[in-house]
């Protein structure tokens, strides 16, 4: 069987993690092999370089934290995702691409255009089969992950930043509707795992 590329986008508190270990019972219970992965913190090493852009104390510059995801991605696809993909298997991942293009492009305000292709220089042009971006107010997603907000430095950004992630996701996904499906992350949960198990159904049909 061919292996399926699938990212969950989205701001903060969308439920990214609840869908995929959803869609993974799924995927698993029809019989695919899937393995669950995140950026950053995929691997050993990203676990390392999570800690310093999520959580180091200090300012870092934008295009360092831009770099920094960057070197993530390449090691992280290298190592993990090219070889899945490669036996069959399923990836399932939190966070690619794009969320680089509206947290470093959009939200600190960088050159969307040039952060996508560090991105893509780094996972040697490597994009997903399927992107699922999960909707949601940032007030919402305050909402749902209360005092956490505290001790993540993108969480913690303001609100001005936050409302340019999430306009910069939904701009990314109006450009690429053929990758992407945009959920209402608002819905109930078993909802929006229903519209995701059939978009990627759809995509597993095709493969």
């Amino acid at each position: 069987m061919a292996g399926l590329f699938v990212t969950l986008e989205g701001g903060d508190g969308a439920g990214k993690t609840t869908q995929s270990a959803r869609l993974s019972a799924w995927l698993t219970d029809a019989g695919r092999t899937v393995v669950e992965t995140r950026e950053p913190g995929g691997t050993d090493l990203g676990v390392e370089l999570r800690n310093i852009v999520l959580h180091r104390r200090g300012d870092i510059s934008p295009r360092a934290e831009a770099l920094l995801y960057a070197a993530d991605r390449a090691h992280h696809i290298a190592e993990k995702v090219r070889p899945a993909l490669a036996r069959g298997e399923v990836v399932i991942q939190d966070r690619y691409l794009d969320s680089s293009v509206a947290y470093q492009g959009a939200g600190r305000v960088l050159d969307p255009g040039e952060v996508r292709g560090i991105s893509l220089w780094a996972a040697e042009g490597l994009l997903p089969d399927v992107s699922i971006l999960l909707d949601l107010p940032p007030e919402v997603g305050r909402e749902r992950l209360g005092e956490r907000t505290q001790y993540d430095r993108l969480e913690a950004a303001g609100d001005d930043f936050h409302a340019r992630v999430r306009q910069a996701f939904l701009d990314i996904a109006e450009r690429e509707p053929d990758r992407f499906l945009v959920v209402d992350a608002t819905l109930p949960a078993d909802e929006i795992a229903r519209l995701i198990r059939a978009r990627v159904e759809s995509v597993l049909g095709t493969a």
